[in-house]
């Protein structure tokens, strides 16, 4: 699949993936950014993309900067009529604040296929084992 990539910004960084096999391809900031303890802020990539149709473009958290700093990515999903900039809105959920430099990797995105359904009301639902369990229904192990 080829995926077309616009720089709306000369100096934009191309996605790429870090490793063959790589699921995920990594995204880069624009911009020397600070996000304090708590606070959200948007990072500008520099780029928009052309998904094509019967795909979505899903944005996800980076897991070093999760697990070493508490950053999750926000509103991660990019339709493919969408042609705007790419955007990636962060929340610090760490202790410290994190700064981001120009070209940083702040997230990674996986292309997918999505299908489109059609929405049937009905009375009720087919039986199963699990039944509406959830919130730890399937115990501590």
């Amino acid at each position: 699949m080829i995926l077309k990539v616009k720089k709306l910004r000369e100096d934009a960084k191309l996605p790429e993936y870090a490793h063959h096999g790589d699921a995920g391809f990594d995204i880069y900031g624009m911009e020397h950014i600070e996000i304090k303890p708590g606070e959200r802020k948007m990072i500008p990539t520099g780029l928009s993309f052309e998904v094509p149709e019967g795909h979505v473009m899903l944005v996800w958290d980076k897991s070093g900067l999760a697990k070493n700093f508490g950053l999750h990515n926000l509103a991660g999903v990019i339709d493919s009529g969408f042609r705007g900039e790419v955007n990636i809105l962060i929340i610090n959920h760490g202790s410290e604040v994190h700064v981001f430099e120009k070209h940083d990797k702040i997230a990674q995105a996986l292309i997918q296929k999505v299908e489109r359904v059609e929405f049937e009301e009905v009375d009720g639902l087919s039986e199963t084992l699990r039944g509406g369990g959830g919130w730890g229904s399937t115990g501590k192990k």
